[in-house]
């Protein structure tokens, strides 16, 4: 453990229904969290609610707040923070237990949760921009398919990797009609801007601050986490064409055919327009608003050569 961390207290919040409930019956972890990363540990968290009660509660004496779960869990988390005002006062740690875990490999955090307690003990705070989507906190986001993929999955019974599999269906059916998207303060391979409005027929349009969707989807190669800017690709084609693409979208090679732009604010107008956000369902809408928060938060990361490559100096 570092001499800064060594000094912090922490608090963590647990899902303990991630990875199918493990975390009751791993004895060893529970014990090696509490002898790396001791402090308040917060397990007894059944929903969104109460898990952003939880963090808001344990926000108030803690100096680190650490989301120990999938990636609903590092959401709601994250969530309890800005709302309990005190996104400039904690560090954020990030222990992946669950599905998806898109926060995880976006700041190459590992996926064994003993070598994350280890990586998290030792690791260096640094900040990290995030964004806002209707008064919610996000580091990653959709507007189309991949939007209404994940409501499709959600209202199913199928969990995991297969339940987005079995939602992917819904590729072929959502509606490709025109929308505006208005970019501000930003650039593209044209130049700098101070205002830019484009029509587009997308199939899929990402907004994002990190790199990857869950199960190591690198769905957004360009994206910086502390550059201020949105990351914003357009996915201009078919369904089918997408679907037969998809393993060279998967490891964030076809999206450099893509149109791309880097803005501070980003509205998209049309109609009933599904969106998500960190893997949450936010319904359809006719307009969805995002905007940048810089340096929004400052998160422990590992002390790693492969985790300081997400980050600007190395990126540039």
């Amino acid at each position: 453990m570092t001499e800064t961390m060594k000094n912090l207290k922490t608090a963590c919040l647990i899902n303990p229904r991630a990875a199918n409930s493990k975390w009751m019956r791993r004895k060893f972890l529970r014990a090696y969290l509490q002898k790396k990363l001791p402090g308040e540990v917060y397990d007894g968290l059944g929903d969104k609610k109460t898990t952003m009660e939880r963090t808001v509660a344990a926000c108030r004496d803690s100096d680190v707040i650490v989301a120990m779960g999938g990636d609903g869990t590092i959401a709601d988390t994250l969530q309890g923070i800005f709302e309990a005002g005190r996104q400039g006062d904690v560090l954020f740690g990030v222990i992946p237990f669950g599905s998806g875990n898109a926060f995880r490999k976006s700041f190459a955090i590992p996926k064994n949760p003993l070598r994350a307690i280890d990586r998290l003990a030792e690791g260096i705070a640094r900040p990290i921009d995030l964004m806002e989507v209707e008064g919610r906190v996000a580091a990653f986001a959709s507007v189309g398919a991949t939007a209404r993929v994940t409501g499709e999955k959600l209202r199913g019974t199928v969990q995991g990797v297969w339940g987005h599999v079995l939602a992917g269906r819904r590729l072929f059916d959502t509606p490709i009609g025109e929308k505006t998207i208005e970019l501000y303060d930003g650039f593209d391979m044209s130049g700098p801007f101070d205002a830019r409005k484009v029509t587009s027929n997308f199939l899929d349009c990402i907004v994002a601050k990190t790199n990857y969707f869950g199960y190591s989807w690198n769905v957004a190669p360009k994206a910086v986490v502390d550059d201020g800017y949105l990351d914003v690709t357009l996915f201009e084609l078919g369904p089918l064409k997408y679907a037969l693409l998809f393993p060279l979208i998967y490891f964030g090679i076809y999206q450099r055919h893509l149109r791309h732009f880097k803005a501070k604010r980003v509205v998209i107008s049309g109609r009933a327009l599904p969106i998500q956000f960190n893997g949450e369902f936010l319904g359809d809408r006719d307009r969805v608003e995002f905007r940048v928060l810089p340096r929004a938060i400052r998160m422990v990361c590992p002390p790693t050569r492969r985790a300081q490559k997400r980050f600007q100096k190395a990126s540039s």
